[in-house]
């Protein structure tokens, strides 16, 4: 039988303890409890852990605190952070501090299982996202072209976008992801070598993502591995052309994020794109 995950919980409430235990049972998961960020620091000190969940508000040494610490101790640690009151500041702080990933409370079981099993199959040690601007109104990031990636920099975008009802954040996360693989695949063919870059930019009408790869682009005339080509009465026509390309299952990318977009537009050369949400003007102010 394989060892038991070694995760560190690290929150004040004991109910989000009990909660985390329920969801994680002991077979597969060997749980220590934590109350404080000093109390974690010292432990982490002594022995590392496979996985590390922190709360952002606690007395003392907070989350964000605890995180900066933990790179220090333990560099290549994989941290979640969570907590019942999302920032733009705490998201910027655990993206440049090379959180794992990033979770508002309150959360169902499925989704923490789903996150703490992701992250502790992720291939990759923290570290790989650079943090080139970190003001709320413009975030720019660098990254790696790995398709994992996409998956560890949704979660903290999304938490970006309180302005946008749940439903849209998962519509706007859906679709920023999309563009994130192509950008990863077909830009930079997966080469963790290359690099790409996403905007995050936040005006008083819009939400703006911008995703530039460093590949030659593409022309809508001329992508037959993708949906959107497909003539009217040839719904999967692509597929054919992604198996012959040797590529993964999908294609669905660009016309799904035109459907959940309010907005999407591509450069002139294809290989930078803007995806645009507005935002409702807030009620009994003027939209002009």
């Amino acid at each position: 039988m394989a060892a038991a995950n070694t995760i560190l919980i690290v929150d004040d409430d004991p109910d989000i303890h009990n909660l985390l235990a329920a969801a994680l049972p002991p077979e597969k998961y060997m749980i220590k409890d934590a109350y404080d960020g000093l109390e974690a620091l010292s432990i982490l000190e002594k022995e590392p852990y496979d996985l590390v969940i922190t709360d952002v508000r606690m007395p003392g040494l907070d989350g964000l605190q605890l995180l900066r610490r933990i790179r220090e101790a333990r560099p290549d640690a994989k941290v979640l952070v969570m907590t019942a009151q999302t920032t733009p500041e705490t998201v910027i702080s655990s993206l440049r501090d090379h959180a794992l990933s990033y979770f508002s409370k309150p959360f169902s079981l499925d989704a923490v299982t789903e996150i703490v099993d992701r992250a502790l199959g992720a291939p990759d040690l923290p570290g790989d996202i650079e943090v080139l601007s970190a003001i709320p109104e413009w975030i720019s990031l660098q990254l790696p072209c790995k398709l994992e990636i996409a998956d560890r920099l949704i979660p903290f975008l999304r938490e970006m976008a309180t302005d946008l009802s749940a439903l849209e954040r998962e519509d706007v996360g859906t679709a920023f992801r999309e563009l994130l693989m192509n950008a990863i695949e077909h830009g930079g063919h997966s080469d963790p070598r290359k690099t790409i870059r996403v905007d995050y930019v936040r005006t008083a009408r819009a939400i703006v993502y911008k995703v530039w790869d460093p590949g030659e682009g593409f022309s809508f005339n001329n992508i037959p591995h993708a949906a959107v080509s497909n003539r009217p009465d040839a719904p999967f026509e692509h597929v054919e052309a992604r198996n012959r390309l040797g590529l993964r299952p999908g294609g669905f990318g660009i016309l799904l994020s035109r459907h959940l977009a309010d907005e999407l537009i591509y450069n002139q050369k294809g290989n930078e794109v803007l995806l645009i949400k507005y935002i409702e003007p807030v009620s009994g102010q003027p939209d002009h």
